[in-house]
């Protein structure tokens, strides 16, 4: 199968709601499976969220006081500037390859549409845009540590 076409499945697959597509060719046979981890991290980031928030107000006057404590601190993280999250699982790269200089370093000012990294999913490597123009005021990420879809890479101020 020619790898055109192979790519346009795969395109075409990850746009869709496709959960999986099996294609058969001649002799040639190819099966393209989404991850599901998407959906599981989703479901598994909210339910302790809201957790703490039920449970607060049923304790003693001293869980409150905790329960309101606890989001302040991670309130002025997000406030700070506009918050650049990851499309999708995978393995968060600053550079295009090993040894070669970051695509941005805290201080850089980058313009809409400029890479700030790569997330490898299923050995295919997708550039991450920024989505705003600005100066990059936190990396949230290190280099090489794996990212789930939607958490938070890099704070554009």
């Amino acid at each position: 199968m020619d790898l055109r076409k192979l790519k346009t499945l795969i395109d075409l697959v990850a746009e869709s709601d496709i959960a999986e597509l099996e294609v058969t060719e001649g002799e040639s046979k190819v099966r393209i499976v989404k991850s599901s981890a998407i959906p599981q991290n989703q479901v598994v980031m909210v339910p302790p969220q809201g957790v703490q928030q039920f449970s607060a107000p049923a304790v003693a006057g001293a869980a409150p006081a905790q329960a309101a404590a606890a989001p302040a601190p991670a309130a002025p993280a997000e406030p700070t500037g506009h918050v650049v999250k990851s499309p999708m699982v995978g393995t968060f790269y600053r550079s295009s390859a090993p040894g070669a200089p970051a695509f941005v370093e805290v201080g850089s000012t980058v313009k809409e549409g400029d890479t700030l990294c790569i997330i490898e999913a299923m050995k295919l490597l997708n550039e991450i845009d920024a989505d705003i123009s600005g100066t990059v005021t936190k990396v949230l990420v290190e280099n090489g540590q794996p990212v789930e879809f939607g958490q938070p890479l890099f704070v554009i101020g």
